[in-house]
This record gives structure tokens, sequence and C-alpha cells, in this order.
């Protein structure tokens, strides 16, 4: 260190800058000459080859888009190595993009394309390996080489392997949710799983095991739904703590005046209604125990106004874009506003609820005149006195925010805006006020009101009927419904509304929905007259008024039986589905009707 002093550090300073000058002085002409080197050797290059430009789409054979679909170009029958550059291209090679499309450039030798073999071969799993050659009208030459527009390229589904796995998986998850041998969100999350997991392991051995990728699974996945079920899952959290919905509980006895046949029918209305602006699910898992105490109060089995109430739940929840879940599900697909439901499928629901209040005093007219109430005053005061509001300025606050929701769901359609951004934008004002004014517990909304095993089914359902899309079974149905509507219009909306209204009567509608989306999508395009949209009112008909043919038909109909069992008033199927099922029967054919008169 004695060395380094002041004068020995400036002088080896002084001799580094005299090194980098010269180096740089030297480097600066090399590194110009390797670039007119490289760029000389580039100008050989382009002189020698030339490029062939290719572009196109997959279709299947309904001309639905086919992503992820393999390219391969084939040259006097030798495989052109995969572009490094171009639309679609990953680390298999050329591949079709979420809207079936491909381009990619390709570099070969100068003049081979001039008498040359083109072919391009397209394959996916479940799919035939579809080869077409590129004739001489199908390239026009440019000032790089030709460019080849391949237009749309048909290739046919096939049963493979993975048609079939994807097929049982689906069945099995069907029958397990049906008919609650598992617990349906565990049952959707299994199925989805061994779908992935499939194609993954085996998939990845032999193409032909390959069901869905992870991305088609999480792009099956409809976010407009989920947010739209959350968003509407927090604001009933928040207003059920106001008192105000048993309130309205007391309010239909008061009006009713000791009549039973006018409670009854008062009940199923303010149902209908509530259904039709929250969801049916939840108003009856807060109308519920409500019913159970009057019902007991009056000398009635709860049976007799809990059945007639779940009918009118589901009659409710189908007039509107949010009432119900396959309608939610129908909206977001096919992009129908809140108030084309409403024009399209409400005057069918009030003609329907009129026809109940007949229906319920016949079926249980005989029920209700067992009701005797000494005090019809002193029971009225009692519920004033045990049903009363609790939160007034949350209750006032939440009805002013839930009013400027279902504004921007009857404008959603001229706003161009998803519904689902509404229900956030309500949600999010009204949790806010409750935490800011400490009226809201963060942990129990989020852990009690949010119900997340309904928001998950709905996920891993997407994902189960993302597979069997990917693997073809839904074209097959859609091929067979086609077949037996010979293409006539008025067959089709009877084939989809009676079908969808039975299927639905013995399993549950939301995946029954989820998996008939794409089949009425294709139907509506290739029937003629089906592009007014009366298809999918026919499945709306068939998915919400089915739905009240059994106790497992609807979401609503499980939660209302799970809380009567649990009160200590079990539901039999069999007594379930004679009231029921003939009204369900009365009920589409008012909706079949309705659907061939105006359309």
């Amino acid at each position: 260190m004695r060395y380094l002093n002041k004068t020995n550090f400036l002088a080896a300073r002084r001799l580094l800058c005299i090194l980098a000058v010269f180096w740089t002085a030297l480097l600066i002409p090399l590194a110009a000459g390797a670039e007119n080197h490289s760029d000389a050797h580039q100008g050989i290059a382009d002189e020698q080859t030339e490029h062939l430009s290719l572009f196109g789409k997959i279709v299947n054979s309904h001309g639905a888009s086919v992503p992820e679909a393999e390219i391969t170009v084939l040259i006097n029958g030798e495989k052109l190595e995969p572009p490094h550059t171009g639309h679609g291209h990953g680390a298999a090679g050329l591949r079709t993009t979420s809207d079936g499309s491909f381009q990619a450039i390709f570099t070969v030798p100068k003049g081979i394309l001039d008498n040359a073999s083109i072919e391009i071969e397209a394959y996916k799993p479940s799919y035939a390996k579809k080869k077409m050659a590129l004739a001489g009208a199908d390239l026009t030459r440019n000032d790089s080489g030709f460019i080849a527009d391949t237009s749309n390229i048909e290739i046919k589904r096939r049963s493979g392997p993975a048609f079939w796995i994807a097929t049982i998986v689906f069945i099995l998850a069907y029958v397990l949710i049906s008919f609650e041998l598992l617990h349906r969100t565990l049952a959707a999350m299994l199925g989805a799983s061994i779908m992935l997991v499939v194609s993954y392991t085996l998939g990845t051995f032999n193409p032909e095991y390959h069901i869905l990728s992870y991305e088609s699974a999480i792009n099956a996945i409809d976010m407009n739904v989920i947010f739209l079920l959350m968003g509407m899952m927090i604001i009933v959290g928040i207003l059920k703590h106001t008192g105000v919905f048993q309130w309205c509980a007391y309010k239909c006895y008061q009006l009713a005046r000791g009549n039973i046949i006018i409670l009854a029918i008062i009940l199923m209305a303010f149902t209908a209604v509530a259904s039709a602006f929250l969801d049916n699910v939840t108003t009856m898992l807060l109308l519920t125990p409500v019913s159970i105490e009057i019902a007991v109060s009056l000398g009635i089995s709860p049976i007799a106004l809990l059945i007639p109430e779940i009918l009118a739940s589901n009659i409710g929840g189908t007039a509107t874009l949010i009432g119900d879940p396959p309608n939610i599900m129908i909206g977001s697909y096919a992009g129908l506003t809140f108030m084309d439901f409403v024009v399209n499928l409400a005057p069918v629901c009030v003609v329907t609820m009129l026809v109940l209040f007949v229906y319920t005093k016949l079926a249980y007219g005989r029920e209700y005149k067992k009701a005797h109430v000494e005090d019809i005053q002193a029971f009225i005061a009692k519920l004033r006195d045990e049903y009363q509001i609790t939160d007034k300025n949350l209750l006032v606050v939440g009805l002013i925010i839930m009013s400027m929701v279902v504004a921007m769901f009857l404008t959603h359609g001229i706003l161009h805006m998803e519904v689902s951004i509404a229900a956030l934008f309500g949600a999010s004002l009204l949790f806010t006020y409750g935490l800011l004014t400490k009226k809201i517990d963060l942990l129990e909304l989020i852990e009690k009101d949010i119900e997340w095993t309904t928001l998950l089914f709905f996920m891993f359902l997407f994902m189960l009927v993302g597979g069997v899309e990917e693997s073809g079974l839904l074209d097959i149905v859609a091929d067979q419904v086609l077949s037996l509507s010979h293409g006539n219009l008025t067959t089709s909306i009877c084939l989809i509304l009676w079908v969808s209204a039975i299927m639905s009567a013995f399993v549950d509608n939301i995946p029954f929905t989820a998996t008939m989306l794409p089949i009425v999508a294709y139907l509506t395009q290739v029937i003629p007259g089906a592009e007014n949209g009366v298809l999918w009112w026919a499945l709306a008909f068939g998915a919400c008024f089915g739905g009240n043919g059994t106790m497992i038909g609807a979401s609503a109909n499980v939660v209302t039986i799970g809380i009567a069992e649990s009160a200590g008033y079990p539901m039999k199927f069999i007594g379930f589905m004679k009231v029921a099922f003939p009204f369900m029967i009365i009920s589409v054919a008012i909706a079949n009707v309705w659907l061939l008169l105006a359309y």
C-alpha cells in the first residue's frame, strides 16, 4: 500500500484513459467492417431466398373457430420448419389463436415455390387431420415471394380417446351433482381437474388424449357471471342486516288481515318480485325461516306456504337477466341486455303467476282452512314487535345504491357495460359505507355472506363444459337436435323448450344450461328465422320453469328444502313432485304458446 500514493494513482489513471481511447479507435472500424460484411452476406442471402407469407383460419363443421390447432406446411412433401415470427406461433410450432386464425412467414430457397407442391395440414385432438393442397390461384406473387390466403379450412370432428374420456368424466360429474352424491362444488372441481390432469399426462405423450389446455380452461370461465353473483351477494348480505326482509313478511300478513289465501298470494307476489331483482336463491334463503314461523303460528303446515313460494321464486327469477342463474349465463353468453329479458320473458311470467294463484288455492285450499288465530290483531302486533327495521340509515343508503344498480341494469345495453360492473360498483359503495360507519364486519361479510362454494362451483362447471365442448360432445348434441328439427324453427322451439324443461326438472338447471349455451348459439345461426333470438328465450323458459318440476330442479328449491328440513319440516321427493310437476307442465305450455304466437 505504500506505493499507492497520489502521484502513482494519477499516472495509472492517465494510462487507463490512453488504453481506452486506443481500443475504441481500433474496435469501431472492426465493428463497422463486420456490420458491412453482415449486410453484404444478408444481401447475398436475400438474393438466394424468398418468402412464403401464409395466413388463414381454421373452422369446424359448424363454421366456429378452432383455437390451438396445429398448422404444418409441406413443400414437395417435406415439412417446413416453424417460423420464428408470426401471429399464432408458439413453442410447439405454428398454432391458431383464440379466434382460429394463424399467420406466418416462411423463408425458402428462391425459385422453389414456382413449381412446388404446397400443402397445409391442420390438426387438433378430437379432430381428423385435414390436408389441403394450395393451387396456383391461391398464391399471389409479390416483391419478396408469395402470399397464400387459405381462407377457412374446415376440419371435422372425430371421436377419439379425448372425446370418450371427457364425455365419461362429464356424465359422472353430472350424476354426482344432480343426485347430490357429492357436494356439487367438489364434484365439478373433481371433473375439471381430471380433464386437465389427463391432458397434461397422457396428452403429453399422445395428443389424442389431450382434452383441453390450462389456457382454454381459464378462458372458459365466464367472469361476468362470477362477478355479477359476487356483487349481488354482497349487496343482499348487507341489506339483510337491516331486517328489511323479515319486516316485509310481517307487512304481507298485515295486508292479508288473517285471510290465509290472500296471505299466500301476497307472499308469492313478493317472492316473485324480489327474485326478479335480487336472485331467487337469496330470496328464499331469507324468507324461508320467516314463512315457517308464520305458518306454525297459524297452525298450518309450512310446506303449504313454502312450495308455492318456491314456484313463485323460479317464475319471478325468469323475468329478468339477474333473477335466475341460467338467465345470467344466457345473457352473458349471448350478449342479451336486461331489457331484452324483461320485454321477452316478463309478460309470460305475469300470466304464469296469475295461474299459480289459482293453482295454489286448488292445491292447498283445504290446508289453509285449518288456520286458526284467535286474536288476529294481537298476532299482527306480535309480528310488528318481532320483525322491525333494525338499521334505518343503512337501509336508506342500501336502497339508494340498489336503485342505482337496477338503473344501470336497465341501461347497460345502451352503455355497452356488462351487468357485473354495475353489481360490483354498487357492492363496493355499500361495502365502503358499512365499513366507514362500522355497521358491517368485514370478515363476517366475506366469510358468511359471499357464497364462495357457489362461485367456485360456477368456475369449475365452466371448465367442465369447456372440456366437453373442446372434445366435441356438444357438436354431436347440436347435430342431433338439428337433425330432429329438420331445420324447422317451430320444431326447434318446442324441442329446446321441452327438453330443457324435462332435463332441468331432474338435474340442476345450472349445469344443463351451461351445456346448452353453445348448442343454442349454433342453432340460432343455422336455422332460418332464429336470428331474432327466440331459441334463447326457449332455453330460458325451459331451464327456469323446468326447475320447478322436482325438489332438485333448481338451486332455490334445494336451499329452501334444506332450511325446512333443519327446522323439522322435511319434504318428500314424491310429495313435492305431485304438486310442482303438474304446474311445471302448465307453465311450460303457456311459454310454448307465447313463443309460437309471438315469434
